[in-house]
């Protein structure tokens, strides 16, 4: 059983991404909606350096990336496009700290992860940082340093916070079944070793120092033991795309006490079931997996299946709010 098993997530938290381009009215969303678990929102509606390329990007620790038209390609010095992916931040984390004052309880903060981000940022020949397994050490090793730092100025801006990192890696199973398409699109790169792959995120997990990470992809075939193995105390997952193949990784992720962040609200606009109804598939899970129904509350929290950059405004509040009370029809009622 991991460290990070015995931490106590609450019931209900968002994925990231929200509509719109103001942080104050983002983080005054958040903090409203989940009085126990807000986090750091993303607003890449306000352009590049906002998305979460770019802003992971700009994290980096003498690593600088620019956008071209292909995409965000690493350089050899900070740009504008640094200095704006760093200036949105610091905004973000302005607002999220005028909104947390006082406030003690679990608080997640995305970035994307090693892997996803080696297949999006671009070497200087066009191709992804994922076709040189050097530059994947580099990034991997920059992007750890640029963590450390962040996670230490959010505890200083809130310091009664436990913080939860979140490594976002939707091109996690894609780098492990060799489909990431090369510059050309004609070829695909290829796959990596499966225990490098664990390795790296095993190293970028350690810079939490020790506060639980999650691993989120709203892709297919989620690798779960994997991730378990290199240490993430929680996966985050869109829950439609489970099939009956992931329950045996399910059920063992479970009993080690890994923690499901089960994606169950729509992540765009569009009617909203009654609570009950949004978990009714996570209860039928249980079931199928014989897991005592006792146990449910303790091991899953409930998010959107992903962020909600692509909803409205009005559909991301509400949204937010049912999967506080779809986290309450969970814990009160698990069978």
């Amino acid at each position: 059983m991991s460290e990070n098993s015995q931490f106590r997530f609450p019931g209900a938290t968002g994925v990231g991404s929200l509509p719109g381009t103001d942080a104050r009215e983002a983080a005054k969303t958040v903090t409203g909606s989940f009085e126990d678990f807000p986090f750091l929102a993303e607003l890449p509606a306000r352009g590049p350096g906002a998305d979460m390329i770019g802003r992971t990007a700009g994290m980096l620790v003498e690593l600088y990336a620019r956008v071209e038209p292909s995409g965000w390609r690493l350089g050899d010095r900070p740009g504008r496009d640094t200095r704006r992916a760093r200036s949105w931040l610091v905004e973000d984390l302005d607002a999220l700290e005028e909104f947390t004052q006082g406030y003690e309880g679990e608080l997640k903060v995305q970035a994307v992860g090693p892997w996803t981000l080696a297949a999006a940022l671009e070497l200087r020949n066009g191709e992804a940082a994922l076709s040189d397994a050097g530059a994947c050490r580099d990034l991997a090793a920059s992007l750890a340093e640029g963590l450390r730092l962040h996670l230490a100025e959010v505890r200083r801006r809130v310091p009664g916070a436990r913080l939860v990192l979140q490594l976002d890696e939707p091109s996690l199973t894609a780098v492990l079944r060799g489909h990431v398409r090369t510059a050309s699109g004609y070829r695909t790169h290829r796959a990596v070793d499966r225990q490098v792959v664990e390795a790296t995120l095993r190293d970028v997990v350690a810079v939490a120092g020790g506060d639980p990470v999650t691993v989120h992809s709203c892709a297919p075939d989620v690798p779960f033991a994997l991730l378990r193995r290199a240490g993430a105390a929680a996966v985050s997952f869109d829950f439609a795309l489970l099939t009956e193949r992931d329950d045996e990784a399910i059920g063992e992720a479970v009993e080690a006490g890994t923690r499901l962040f089960a994606g169950v609200v729509p992540g765009t606009d569009g009617p909203l079931s009654d609570p009950a109804g949004s978990v009714m598939g996570v209860r039928t899970l249980w079931r199928r997996l014989g897991l005592h129904p006792g146990l449910l509350a303790e091991a899953v929290t409930v998010t959107p299946a992903c962020g909600l950059a692509g909803a409205s405004p009005a559909y991301a509040r509400r949204a937010l709010a049912h999967c506080v009370r779809a986290a309450r029809s969970l814990a009160d009622n698990p069978e």
